[in-house]
């Protein structure tokens, strides 16, 4: 990924996570795992779990632990009411932005 990308990624990846979550819980290493698979290489697994941290603490997402065969419990998280709320602003926000750039793209003002 270039420069470019990760300075825009930095303002939705909580949105992409929370889309991620909206599908099913999901654990910090899963979240990373299908990120790289979707072309997000180089995307920090401690990017992802501090930003789980962030949501949490914001109440957006219910954490659960899971135990794990290999060493300590997992943290669990699912898109709550309050996170499902959110994710809704998000993609609204997010068509708007995506209308007015692909205006500006085609040479409208």
């Amino acid at each position: 990924m270039g420069k470019q990308m990760t300075e825009m990624l930095k303002g939705t990846l909580e949105g992409i996570v929370l889309a991620i979550l909206s599908g099913r819980p999901a654990y910090g290493y899963e979240i990373t795992a299908w990120l790289r698979d979707q072309g997000f290489s180089d995307i920090a697994e401690g990017t992802i779990y501090a930003l789980l941290v962030r949501i949490e603490q914001r109440g957006l997402v219910d954490v659960e632990k899971v135990p794990s065969e290999k060493g300590p419990p997992r943290k669990v998280y699912s898109l709550n009411a309050q996170g499902r709320e959110y994710l809704e602003e998000f993609w609204r926000t997010w068509s708007f932005l995506a209308e007015r750039l692909e205006q500006l793209r085609e040479g409208g003002n």
